[in-house]
């Protein structure tokens, strides 16, 4: 028997519009729904995701290929790659025990996704040509092919996810 497909949310839109507020004001509203969320955010340079002079860090830089801080409540790591590991293959080796998993960015991958959208852009929407954008979060109302919501309508976002990825609020 395989492992239980995570479904997969991307939020995705053009840099600076609001994906990571859009993505802390969503996981409540999940939470409380009593889902279990990840999140993975993609970057398109390098990073370190540790402070200078750590423990954790000093080991990274020594030329530790992984470095893992560990707690009774939480693991913590950083490991090198060969190559970008796709959206699949970060789920698959990384991902446990969640509901839901929501990337930041992934634009490429086919997986659905919302569009958070700044009016004052004056650049066409994703989502008149990417057909996997199901929703698009507006300042303004814009002409797309899809539902368009106010920024702050996250818990009709919410509603929407949850029937988009035919997610159940657990707490029913």
């Amino acid at each position: 028997m395989g492992r239980r497909v995570i479904p997969i949310l991307s939020v995705v839109g053009r840099s600076n519009t609001g994906k990571t507020t859009f993505i802390e004001r969503l996981i409540p509203i999940l939470n409380k729904k009593d889902l279990r969320v990840a999140t993975i955010k993609h970057h398109l340079h390098d990073f370190e995701s540790d402070r200078e002079g750590k423990d954790s860090y000093r080991h990274k830089k020594a030329g530790a290929k992984i470095a893992m801080v560990v707690s009774p409540q939480k693991v913590a790591f950083t490991a090198d790659t060969e190559k970008e590991l796709t959206l699949a293959e970060l789920v698959s080796a990384y991902v446990r025990d969640v509901d839901l998993v929501i990337v930041e960015g992934f634009k490429q991958e086919s997986t659905p996704k919302i569009e958070i959208y700044r009016y004052s852009e004056e650049i066409a929407p994703l989502s008149r040509e990417d057909r996997d954008v199901f929703a698009v979060m507006s300042d303004r109302p814009i002409d797309v092919p899809v539902p368009v919501l106010s920024r702050d309508d996250i818990q009709m976002a919410a509603e929407m996810i949850l029937s988009k990825l035919k997610l159940k609020d657990r707490k029913k």
